[in-house]
Formats: C-alpha cells, structure tokens, sequence
C-alpha cells in the first residue's frame, strides 16, 4: 500500500463516502476501478472496500481512503475523484486528465 498524490479525492467526494460508509456500517474506502467496456472504451467502476490491497495506492482526504490499483492509476493519473448532484442525479465523477474522449453520462472514456 503506497501513499500517493496521483490521484486527487476532492472534499466533496470524501463527504459522500463518509456519509455511505457511516449508513453501512463499511470503513470510509472507495474504490475506483477502470474496466474495458462502456461506450467509450474504457469505464469507472466504484465500491466500497473493506481493506486497501498490497498494491493499492492509497489517497486520503478528510479520513476518507480513494484506493486505486496501480493499473488503474495508469489511466487516471494527475486525474481526481469528485462527487456531483445536477438535474441528471448525483454520481462520482472523474476528472480525468488522460482521456481522449468521454460519453455524455461521464462514465466511460477513451485514450
């Protein structure tokens, strides 16, 4: 487990996490993930973790953990995890600084 300014967690997202975390009764870990797929490419998968794994590298803000494989942080690096309400509903979002290109939902990307 590595320690990390790779990858930011914006205080907003730690708030959210925070506050799922407490209703569930789960440490305060998200877990940010990129699989093949979604509609362009590439896709952020979020969960909640009981535990970071050896590899991970580990941001925190606020007591909040954001744990990332390093395989992961490849895709993502200098990027950040934010968390926004708009009219289309609430969501964590990426601010990814190595996408190509992104879908309208913002859940998927290309390189």
């Amino acid at each position: 487990m590595e320690a990390t300014t790779d990858i930011d967690l914006t205080p907003s997202a730690a708030a959210r996490v925070a506050m799922i975390a407490t209703k569930t009764g789960k440490p305060p870990i998200l877990r940010l993930a990129i699989d093949g797929g979604g509609c362009a490419g590439f896709q952020y998968k979020f969960e909640l973790a009981d535990a970071p794994a050896e590899d991970d590298i580990v941001t925190v803000r606020d007591g909040v953990s954001l744990v990332v494989d390093p395989m992961s942080l490849d895709l993502v690096r200098g990027g950040a995890v934010d968390y926004v309400e708009s009219l289309g509903g609430a969501a964590f979002r990426v601010t990814n600084p190595n996408a190509a290109s992104g879908c309208g939902c913002g859940s998927s990307f290309s390189i």
